[in-house]
């Protein structure tokens, strides 16, 4: 859709950001809420992670994604909901118990992965396309893995966002591509700026672009200060935007923010370029997303 961009809200993430930011979204009632003012804001697509309420970390409890989708689609406020697929891939490297990983390591096998987006069947859901150094620890998400996954994803008629950390993390996606395991038109993510994957500018994004199939559509974000940079940098070379708690945390030096105003002040840069968000109806059309009350879009 010309001078349109599908703009993702990513409302709270799994990163231990809770006591840095009062703002970051940890109950079911609070991250659904958080995604419905996005959406009120202009966002297209809320982007969810599930939360311990006790603890404030990661949760992999389908009921904790079922509550927070039930509270989305019970509200008046329309929005497209992306589940994260990405759970359990944490590995914490320990000398003393190298095989097995240290204190924090969790893996989950691809079929533990899929199982939220399996049973509630949003219209989207992400897929990390390779493994990483995140930080000081390592993400997994082995190849034969990943071809499970796709496959689970593609059997539920859930439209798989994949999202690449690096320039490798591409090339798998499209190989996945080539051995039919991702269904008409790819949605690429470039996750951008992340300790130690690719790093977060125009040339990135260019050299990404430029290596994208014919049919794909693409998006990027960037993380910390490079969140609006990039986010605008996408929007003016043809991508969709992300912005939201999960990358970011500030509006502006030392200005804590809300996902409602990162959202509002992207949809304000947006429309001083002539461009608008797509409406999430628009959105379902355009890209032959699941509908949310039934059905996939033809």
């Amino acid at each position: 859709m010309k001078n349109k961009v599908l703009l993702t809200s990513a409302v709270t993430g799994a990163g231990e950001t809770t006591g840095i930011s009062k703002y970051v979204p940890v109950t079911p009632k609070e991250i659904a809420e958080s995604a419905i003012e996005s959406a009120k804001a202009g966002a297209t697509v809320a982007h969810i992670h599930a939360r311990d309420p006790k603890t404030g970390g990661i949760s992999h409890d389908v009921e904790q994604y079922r509550e927070i989708m039930d509270r989305i689609r019970d509200s008046e406020v329309d929005v497209i909901v992306n589940i994260t697929a990405g759970g359990g891939g944490d590995f914490i490297p320990n000398l003393d118990t190298p095989a097995a990983g240290g204190t924090g390591t969790f893996i989950q096998t691809p079929d533990e992965r899929h199982y939220p987006v399996g049973e509630l069947l949003p219209e989207m859901c992400t897929l990390d396309c390779g493994s990483v150094n995140f930080g000081d620890m390592v993400y997994m998400s082995p190849t034969e893995w990943l071809r499970k996954q796709a496959a689970l994803i593609q059997q539920s008629g859930v439209k798989p966002e994949l999202e690449c950390f690096d320039t490798g993390h591409l090339r798998f996606a499209k190989q996945l591509i080539n051995e039919g395991l991702i269904d008409g038109d790819p949605m690429f993510q470039f996750c951008l700026g992340i300790p130690w994957g690719a790093e977060a500018d125009a040339e990135t994004i260019m050299y990404f672009k430029n290596r994208l199939p014919e049919n794909a559509h693409w998006s990027a974000f960037g993380i910390g200060r490079m969140q609006l940079p990039i986010a605008m940098q996408s929007a003016m070379l043809g991508g969709n935007v992300r912005v939201g708690l999960e990358d970011n945390l500030y509006l502006s030096k030392g200005v804590p923010a809300s996902n409602e105003q990162l959202v509002d002040k992207a949809v304000t840069m947006l429309q001083s370029n002539g461009i608008e968000p797509m409406t999430p109806q628009e959105a379902r059309l355009f890209y032959k997303l699941r509908d949310p009350l039934g059905g996939t879009k033809k």
